[in-house]
């Protein structure tokens, strides 16, 4: 008997409170439709159903599949992967992106949408093979890299935020911190410049402090790694002089304020350095082939692959670059009226936020390193004179994700050509 005549197919619509499960055959001969709570009890419900079908039959191989909808299918996707009772029947369990069931199910027009029609929709897609291709579940391995992966992203935000809010009152207390003209450090968030902050008070003190012991100062919290303490020094006392001055009575609040925000600044910092070596740690051995494709990119390190790769799973459900594009969210909408068409156009941003993330973080690195990226990021920054920045990096990530899909399908390695 062929592998697939030996399967029972499994199609379950998963949600937070139940799993509806629709099971057949290749022939399409139903064995049974049910209903139960998405808990580990209706877990081992649909666990016994399947041995009791299995149990003095001729079938040897069981193919589930679900819609990947974030943490509701998660449980029930491991659940049966690692399920030891039903280990010899080499299970399969394929989470697959909403899209492909979707379109699959606009092939059968005049079909109604309800939950029992939609576990139906899913085993069908088994039945006819459209799992070729796709990666199966990975259980455990896969779950744990991108809990790691999008809590990465969500402190990241956070780190974001929290940065934003302080300069607020950075400015409030020294209005001149940062300023082209009188920027004393190439990096606002240096040890050196946070160490400005919480060092002086206001910067009246600064002015008053001695070039020498500002020298001192610098050299100490740079670790002595400006070749120019002197210059660097001068421009700190330059900002501090064109600095507003506040009354007295506000500065003690203000640097409480600030050295709370740069306590939350480096824990966050601190935490996203420690998950990064966790999820380095947990990608030994994940989606290797496609691990590698990524890491052959310039710029692209191994927690931005483990990142897109936690979202992507498998490149074959996307069925070409465009549909991948589409579900990152990286797609504009049009604004035209008559002759008249916007240069400024809103990405739609209605995709997979940490897939999106993943990606501009990852262009915004290798437009560093691959002059091509550079040379288009730089072509579309200068077209326009409305978020240059964010709409030049947008539409470079754009040109990324041709290049990822291309190599991820194709299993090939980057080539400086492409």
């Amino acid at each position: 008997m062929t592998q697939e005549l030996s399967t029972l197919y499994v199609g379950i619509d998963v949600s937070k409170e139940s799993n509806y499960v629709y099971i057949t055959d290749f022939h399409q001969s139903f064995h049974q439709s049910f209903n139960t709570v998405n808990n580990i009890h209706g877990a081992e419900l649909i666990e016994t159903k399947l041995l009791e079908i299995l149990y003095d039959s001729d079938y040897s191989n069981i193919t589930c599949v679900l819609e990947s909808t974030g943490i509701y299918s998660a449980h029930i996707a491991t659940y049966l992967s690692a399920s030891e009772k039903l280990f010899r029947y080499n299970v399969l369990v394929y989470c697959i992106n909403p899209k492909i069931s979707r379109n699959y199910r606009a092939s059968f027009s005049d079909m109604d949408k309800t939950d029992p029609k939609d576990s139906y929709i899913l085993a069908d897609i088994a039945r006819v093979g459209r799992t070729k291709g796709l990666t199966p579940f990975k259980g455990s391995q896969k779950l744990a890299l991108q809990r790691l992966t999008r809590h990465r992203v969500h402190l990241a935000e956070l780190l974001s935020k929290e940065k934003t809010y302080v300069l607020t009152n950075i400015y409030l207390k020294f209005s001149e911190f940062g300023k082209p003209d009188a920027k004393f450090t190439s990096n606002n968030w240096s040890n050196t410049a946070l160490s400005v902050l919480e060092e002086f008070s206001s910067p009246e003190e600064i002015v008053n402090t001695s070039l020498e012991d500002l020298v001192a100062f610098i050299m100490k919290s740079s670790k002595n790694r400006f070749s120019n303490p002197e210059d660097v020094a001068t421009l700190l006392k330059k900002a501090a002089r064109a600095s507003y001055r506040l009354d007295k009575v506000a500065y003690e609040p203000i640097n409480y304020a600030i050295s709370s925000s740069l306590i939350i600044i480096r824990t966050y910092e601190t935490e996203i350095k420690k998950i990064n070596q966790s999820i380095e740690e947990l990608m030994r051995g994940f989606a290797i082939n496609e691990y590698i494709s990524l890491r052959s990119i310039p710029g692209i390190g191994p927690v931005y692959a483990a990142g897109i790769l936690s979202e992507i799973g498998s490149i074959h459900q996307f069925k070409n670059e465009e549909s991948l594009a589409k579900y990152a969210g990286i797609t504009w909408r049009k604004n035209q009226s008559g002759k008249f068409e916007a240069d400024d156009t809103s990405m739609t941003k209605t995709g997979n936020h940490y897939l999106r993330y993943y990606l501009i973080e990852a262009t915004n690195l290798v437009k560093n390193y691959v002059s091509s990226y550079n040379t288009y990021y730089q072509k579309k920054y200068n077209e326009v004179n409305n978020h240059q920045h964010k709409r030049a990096l947008a539409l470079t990530t754009r040109k990324l994700i041709r290049l990822i899909y291309g190599l991820m399908s194709n299993g090939q390695l980057f080539n400086k050509n492409y």
